[in-house]
């Protein structure tokens, strides 16, 4: 089981959906949320200030991320991640989870060492349980 994970999309079904399949599949202790990639960064950063003076901090070993979003976009976020914090994170993956059927986002992902896995909106169960022995 996974200590942290956040998930980041600007749909709060989508959002209440991750928490109750993960804590269904026993997948994480901890889920953690951001509404636009803008607040999933700013959360991160302040996690990164705060585990600078408390060790029992924990950081996200996985990231759940829409693209479609406002404010900031998955893409956006993963560009001010890879170019700012990402040597913080070198435990942590990235998840896209998303509705989108452009092959063109697919292939994009590919170019982001931290993306692992692109999977189709709604998280299951299943979903998690075909993860569980990659991530534990």
């Amino acid at each position: 089981m996974l200590k942290t994970i956040l998930c980041v999309d600007d749909d709060p079904i989508t959002l209440m959906l991750c928490k109750k399949v993960i804590k269904k599949a026993e997948f994480s202790e901890d889920v953690l949320f951001a509404n636009n990639g803008q607040e999933a960064f700013e959360l991160i950063q302040s996690l990164v200030n705060k585990k600078q003076n408390d060790t029992e901090i924990n950081l996200p070993q996985l990231i759940f991320l829409d693209l479609n979003m406002p404010v900031k976009n998955g893409w956006e976020f993963l560009d001010l991640f890879n170019t700012t914090i990402s040597n913080e994170f070198l435990e942590t993956k990235v998840i896209i989870l998303s509705s989108t059927i452009d092959p063109s986002d697919y292939n994009k992902a590919k170019q982001y060492d931290i993306v692992s896995h692109f999977l189709s909106k709604p998280i299951t169960v299943e979903m998690l349980e075909n993860l569980k022995p990659i991530y534990s």
